[in-house]
């Protein structure tokens, strides 16, 4: 059994013995901590020099170690590695052998650091050690982990893009802050499945089967800045990509305009996973060489900025998001517009879930075909003749 502890080492003197692979990698560790080391070795790699750290290029004697704070004996031979050690041992000073862990008064753990935390494990077994620290970092690294950091000041807001469906298609950063989260606001397209274990307060502010509509743009908005103002942190869970049709932009200028931080995590758009989950490529050589995404929610109304009819004339691949009940109106549109009647077209519903159904059909016949096998929302709309070249 060993002690563990941490050492500050800035500014303070370390002897590494040795000049090779392994005292290399010692080194480096030592500069990072911001120790001042010393190098005793005749022959010393370039990635040593490269460090620029003090170099006494002969071999060790006794005496080299008086003043120092720590030792590494990193030698390939043992007779040397073991007097480095009898030496630290009568001056007291803690030594790590790299060729005998149990020959050294000291022990280096293995090492990671997930953001500002470090991650150190002495298991006995180097490997197995390894192991346990990338484990552990990887939880942190994903919010598996179920710590929260301890905050003292302000509050932000992250606008956290939580992808088409699948929990597993969340960024790291975005999975990250959710761990973190004091508040996690949620639309009905988030992610929910990742909201289960958190340990952060949950306000829904999406359409529920008792409230028929949620909350407003604007009390989202000050939602937000106000548990900010609390000194929360606030995580904006939003389906896809904040900005991608997520009105995203609104509730940073929001934030931004009542000085409160904040940043956007991106997010994977349902716009082009759910066309790659139904095996769907948007753009392919000698077929398409550019897609639009376009919201269908004004389709043909007074209001929409769509140029319906440039789009109907090219021979772009054209990706309809909130189209379910406007099927009919914008295949009539796009048809009077001149795309051919029989362009295929695929719908994918619940798109990256176990619940996924694609349905193909064209123009002409989308309308009928979708309310004839139940499609519904949330879908996305692929027209183009890369529905042809769908895989399973």
């Amino acid at each position: 059994m060993t002690y563990p502890v941490s050492l500050e080492l800035t500014g303070r003197r370390v002897v590494v013995v040795g000049g090779g692979v392994v005292a290399a990698r010692r080194v480096q560790g030592l500069v990072d901590a911001g120790a001042d080391v010393q190098v005793i070795a005749p022959s010393v790699s370039g990635d040593i020099v490269s460090l620029g750290v003090s170099i006494a290029q002969r071999s060790y004697v006794d005496g080299d170690l008086t003043g120092a704070w720590l030792v590494q004996a990193c030698t390939d031979d043992p007779e040397v590695n073991a007097a480095v050690v009898a030496e630290a041992e009568r001056l007291r000073i803690p030594c790590v052998r790299a060729d005998l862990a149990s020959g050294g008064t000291a022990r280096t753990p293995a090492v990671a650091r997930s953001g500002a935390v470090t991650v150190a494990v002495t298991a006995g077994d180097p490997g197995l050690s390894r192991d346990i620290t990338a484990a552990v970092v990887a939880m942190l690294d994903t919010g598996d982990l179920p710590v929260r950091p301890r905050r003292s000041g302000g509050g932000s807001v992250a606008l956290v893009g939580g992808g088409p469906g699948d929990p597993e298609l969340i960024t790291v950063r975005g999975r990250r802050l959710l761990a973190a989260a004091d508040v996690i606001v949620t639309d009905r397209l988030g992610p929910r499945g990742l909201l289960a274990d958190v340990a952060a307060e949950v306000i829904d502010v999406g359409k529920t089967p008792y409230k028929k509509h949620g909350a407003t743009q604007q009390e989202i908005n000050e939602l937000l800045v106000d548990r900010a103002r609390r000194g929360q942190a606030v995580v904006r869970l939003k389906g896809g990509d904040p900005f991608v049709f997520g009105r995203g932009g609104e509730e940073v200028a929001a934030c931004m305009a009542a000085g409160v931080p904040v940043q956007v995590v991106p997010g994977v758009t349902s716009a082009i996973a759910g066309p790659s989950a139904a095996g769907i490529p948007l753009t392919h050589r000698g077929v398409a060489a550019d897609f639009t995404v376009i919201s269908a929610h004004l389709a043909a109304h007074s209001e929409s900025t769509v140029d319906w009819e440039a789009l109907a004339r090219g021979s772009s691949t054209l990706v309809l998001l909130m189209a379910m009940d406007r099927l009919e109106l914008v295949s009539k549109t796009l048809i009077s517009a001149g795309r051919a009647a029989d362009t295929p077209v695929a719908v994918v519903q619940n798109a990256t879930l176990p619940s996924q159904r694609t349905l193909v059909s064209t123009l002409d016949t989308l309308a009928a075909d979708a309310e004839a096998a139940g499609m519904g929302s949330p879908a996305v709309v692929v027209v183009g003749e890369v529905v042809r070249l769908a895989t399973p």
